[in-house]
């Protein structure tokens, strides 16, 4: 599995790329193995100031469909259109093009306390 250093992740499985007091955030590849073969990504939150920890969509796989968690406040800029074609990219570029969402950070120190790739792998026991 890939762990890409340069980003925080969550223990819901959520990366971020910090770009300034924006990031981009998806699920983890980690996440997207454990989900199989993703159909569907709904999200109804652009435009919208999502706490830290609070649902900001979701991700349907051919057998369940599992919450997207912020993680850390910020106000949704934009989602991934290409994935609403092309759901498929979550599954085969999770960090590339398979991105969800990008959000304005509410307080770009706040991504400090997300977990480090080495802490992550240690949650998932990778």
């Amino acid at each position: 599995m890939n762990f890409p250093v340069e980003l925080k992740y969550t223990k819901d499985h959520e990366w971020v790329r910090v770009e300034g007091d924006e990031a981009v955030i998806g699920i983890t590849d980690f996440a997207q193995r454990e989900l199989g073969d993703i159909v569907f990504v709904d999200i109804s939150t652009v435009g919208e100031e999502v706490a830290a920890n609070e649902v900001f969509g979701t991700v349907e796989a051919v057998k369940t469909v599992s919450d997207l968690f912020m993680p850390a406040a910020a106000m949704v800029l934009e989602v991934n259109d290409t994935i609403d074609a092309s759901p498929e990219l979550v599954n085969t570029d999770p960090y590339g093009e398979g991105w969800i969402i990008r959000v304005k950070l509410s307080n770009p120190a706040d991504v400090d306390g997300l977990l480090s790739a080495d802490e992550y792998k240690e949650e998932i026991n990778a």
